[in-house]
């Protein structure tokens, strides 16, 4: 409940000129709601929460009790995905033909389990538009192979970040790895065609990647 409720209020921030993690910052000193699950993104994944909220919503229901709440929150998370393609469209125009670059497939950091996974649903969305993707992931390409093979010239796997971003019109953030936060971000404007990140998990400083030229997106932060 408390990762859609601090994605719905990075939305209201997006439409207010506020910050999300100021904001964050603020709701978790109260002792009532503390700190942990306040960090904006693109929603949660793995094998737990979106099947556990599921099966409780159904067994609530099923016994006539009104589950709207765990609905909702399910809903929202779900729109984190349509929210940032479209973010990702309004950056590019249009995302047919596009070279992006995809960093993070793993539903989190430190794993390769891919199960409920944002990137799954984001690369879906960019393929069927007709993007060219290039993924990169430390641990879980591996099992992202196995939904989208390199069968298409659409989907390539690379070795590196920087190879991904070369000639790239656009950088996605999508799992907030430590290696993504130390990146050169100066050998990456220089390798890119079009200097756009658009991160979904907050990685970097808004102020600092619009001086080193980049056209810098994230979530709920302006």
């Amino acid at each position: 409940l408390k990762i859609s409720y601090i994605n719905l209020i990075a939305e209201l921030c997006e439409k207010t000129d506020a910050d999300v993690n100021q904001v964050a910052k603020g709701m978790g000193f109260d002792p009532r709601i503390g700190s942990q699950f306040l960090k904006a993104g693109l929603g949660y994944g793995g094998s737990c929460f979106p099947k556990d909220i599921r099966a409780l919503t159904k067994i609530g229901e099923d016994l006539g009790v009104n589950m709207n709440l765990l609905r909702e929150a399910d809903r929202i998370n779900l729109d984190r995905i349509d929210f940032f393609v479209e973010k990702t469209k309004k950056a590019l125009w249009i995302l047919k033909d596009k070279k992006i670059a995809v960093l993070g497939l793993a539903f989190k950091p430190e794993t390769d389990d891919i199960r409920e996974a944002s990137s799954i649903k984001i690369i879906k969305k960019l393929f069927d538009e007709g993007s060219y993707l290039r993924l990169y992931d430390p641990r879980a390409m591996e099992n992202m192979r196995k939904i989208f093979p390199e069968k298409s010239p659409q989907i390539s796997y690379v070795k590196s970040p920087y190879e991904a971003v070369k000639e790239a019109n656009a950088l996605l953030i999508i799992t907030e790895w430590d290696e993504f936060k130390e990146l050169d971000l100066k050998k990456i404007k220089e390798v890119m065609d079009n200097p756009i990140i658009i991160d979904g998990r907050n990685v970097y400083d808004p102020s600092e990647a619009r001086e080193l030229g980049f056209e810098y997106y994230s979530i709920g932060r302006q």
